[in-house]
C-alpha cells in the first residue's frame, strides 16, 4: 500500500491501537487496586454510555463535515482523557466517579471517531484495493492487541497503572499528528438538511438491508454477553492466575491471532462474505469456557489466539461488505446504526455482570454467557441474504 494518505493513516492507528491495547489491563487493574467486579463493570459501561448514545450524532457529522477533522478532534479528547486519568492514578487514589468521569470522555472521542473511521477508508482507496486497506487496519489493531496488553501487564507488574494509562494517552496523540498531515478531498456533504432529516435517511439505508440489521441486532446481544468476559477475565486472572501479567499475556495471544487472521484476509477473498463472517462468529465465546475452568494461562491464550484470529476475518468481510454496499454519502451514518446497535446492550452487561457473578458465581455466569453467544451466531445463519450475499467479481 503505497498511498501517503493511507500510509500516514496506518502509522496514526497503529500507535493508537497500541495505546488501546493496553488500557484494558491498565485501567481494569487500576480499578481493581480498591474496587471490585461491579466497579470494573461500572467503568467500563461508563466509557460505553455516551458512546452509545452519541454514536448516531457522530454518524450525522461525519456525513457532513470532514472527517479527517471530527477524528482528529475526536484522538485529541481522548488524548486529554487518558493522560489526565493516567497522571491522577500516579498521583493520588481517583474515586470511582473520577475513572467513571474520564472514562465517558473517552466514549465520547470514540462516538464521534468510529463512523467516520468507516467512512474514511473508502475515500483513500479505490473499491479494488478495499480489502487489502481493511485487512491492513484489522493488522494494525491486532498489533495494538499484542503490544499494548503485554506492555501494559509488564508495567502493572512492577510499578503503577497510571504508567500505562498515561503511555495510552500518548499514543492518541501520534495518531493526531497523523491525521493532521494528510491531505485529501474528503467530500465532505453539504448537504443541508435538518438532523433528523439525514438521521431518517441513514436508518431507511440500514433497515432496507436485511441483512445487515439482522446481524447488528445478534452483534447487540452478542456483545452485552461478552461483558462477562471484559469484566470477570481479570477478575480470574487476579484471583487465579497470577494477576495482570497472566491477563496482559491472555489479551496479547488474541491480538497475535487477530493478526494472523488479518494477513490470511490480506489473500483470501471469500465470494460469500457474510456466511464467512458468521461462521467465523461461532469461534468468540471459546475463551469465555476456559475462563471458567479455571483453565492455565497457556490454554485460556490459545483460545484467545483462535477467537481473535477468526474476529479479524469477521471485521475484515463485515467492514470490506458494509463499505461497497451502502453509498458513500450516507456511509457514515449507516456506519453509526451499525455502532449504536451492536454496542446497545454492552452497557447493561457491563453494569450486571458483577453483579450477577456475585449472586450466581463467576463460572455459571461465563458459561451461560458463551452457551447464549453460541446460540445467538446460529441464528443469524437463518437470514437469507446473510447466507446468499455474493462480493463482486474480482477482475
Amino acid at each position: 500500500m503505497t498511498e501517503r494518505n493511507f500510509r500516514l493513516f496506518f502509522i496514526g492507528q497503529t500507535a493508537s491501537q497500541i495505546g488501546s491495547g493496553m488500557a484494558p489491563v491498565a485501567i481494569v487493574f487500576a480499578v481493581l487496586a480498591h474496587g471490585t467486579a461491579s466497579d470494573v463493570g461500572y467503568v467500563l459501561a461508563a466509557q460505553t454510555v455516551p458512546l452509545v448514545i452519541l454514536l448516531l450524532v457522530g454518524g450525522v457529522v461525519g456525513d457532513r463535515m470532514s472527517r479527517r477533522k471530527l477524528m482528529l478532534q475526536s484522538d485529541s479528547l481522548r488524548t486529554f482523557a487518558e493522560c489526565a486519568l493516567g497522571l491522577w492514578v500516579l498521583l493520588g487514589r481517583p474515586p470511582l466517579w473520577g475513572f467513571m468521569a474520564l472514562a465517558g470522555l473517552m466514549g465520547i472521542g470514540q462516538a464521534f471517531f468510529s463512523p467516520a473511521l468507516t467512512g474514511i477508508v473508502p475515500q483513500m482507496l479505490n473499491d479494488e484495493r478495499l480489502q487489502l486497506g481493511n485487512a491492513l487496519n484489522g493488522i494494525s489493531e491486532s498489533s495494538g492487541g499484542i503490544i499494548g496488553p503485554a506492555i501494559a501487564g509488564v508495567i502493572v507488574a512492577v510499578s503503577s497503572p497510571g504508567w500505562a494509562i498515561l503511555i495510552d494517552g500518548l499514543t492518541y496523540l501520534v495518531s493526531v499528528v497523523s491525521l493532521a498531515k494528510i491531505r485529501i478531498d474528503w467530500q465532505a456533504s453539504e448537504d443541508s438538511e435538518p438532523f433528523i432529516v439525514l438521521l431518517r435517511q441513514g436508518w431507511r439505508e440500514f433497515w432496507s438491508r436485511t441483512w445487515l440489521w439482522a446481524i447488528v441486532v445478534e452483534a447487540s446481544f452478542v456483545n452485552a454477553l461478552f461483558a462477562s468476559f471484559l469484566v470477570l477475565g481479570p477478575v480470574v486472572a487476579k484471583q487465579s492466575l497470577g494477576g495482570a501479567k497472566a491477563w496482559g499475556a491472555i489479551l496479547a495471544a488474541e491480538g497475535l491471532g487477530a493478526v494472523v487472521g488479518g494477513i490470511v484476509m490480506l489473500r483470501v477473498h471469500p465470494r460469500r462474505p457474510l456466511l464467512v463472517a458468521a461462521l467465523s462468529a461461532l469461534v468468540f465465546p471459546v475463551p469465555l469456557f476456559f475462563v471458567a475452568a479455571r483453565s492455565p494461562t497457556i490454554t485460556i491464550a490459545l483460545s484467545g489466539f483462535l477467537a481473535g484470529g477468526f474476529i479479524t476475518v469477521f471485521a475484515v468481510q463485515w467492514n470490506t461488505t458494509v463499505q461497497r454496499e451502502i453509498p458513500s454519502d450516507v456511509l457514515s451514518r449507516v456506519s453509526a446504526y451499525d455502532w449504536f446497535g451492536s454496542l446497545a446492550l454492552m452497557p447493561i452487561g457491563m453494569a450486571l455482570v458483577g453483579p450477577l457473578s456475585s449472586r450466581i458465581g463467576i463460572t455459571a455466569t461465563l458459561v451461560g454467557s458463551g452457551v447464549l453467544m453460541m446460540a445467538l451466531i446460529l441464528s443469524v445463519l437463518t437470514v437469507p441474504s446473510v447466507i446468499r450475499l455474493r462480493a463482486p467479481d474480482r477482475t
